[in-house]
């Protein structure tokens, strides 16, 4: 019984610090000209990005969506998909390739 209860313990500590991990913003060029702001919170079902386009006024809000590699953003015809350093994002059928610059990313 001490066992389960450590493995469960240990288990929602890795799960705090996943949630730690994920957190924050990152700032992205794409090669199309885009430039764009991700704010990041939560993981998971309850996850989410929010997308600020520079000179352009406006952001998005898209939820988290299953993704076997790399963090993975999607709804309607807006997907942002980060992998590292590097993202994918779709608007509107347009897809282009960004990657961030943030130093400490």
């Amino acid at each position: 019984m001490r066992i389960i209860a450590r493995l469960i313990l240990a288990g929602l500590v890795s799960i705090g610090s996943a949630t730690c991990a994920f957190a924050g913003s990152a700032s992205y060029v794409c090669s199309d000209g885009t430039m764009v702001r991700a704010v990041f919170r939560g993981l998971g079902q309850n996850g989410s990005v929010q997308l600020s386009f520079r000179g352009q006024g406006h952001f998005v809000k898209i939820a988290q969506a299953p993704s076997a590699d790399g963090g993975r953003y999607a709804e309607g015809s807006t997907e942002f998909w980060i992998k590292g350093k590097a993202a994918r994002l779709t608007r509107a059928g347009h897809t282009t390739e960004c990657k961030t610059t943030d130093p400490r990313s």
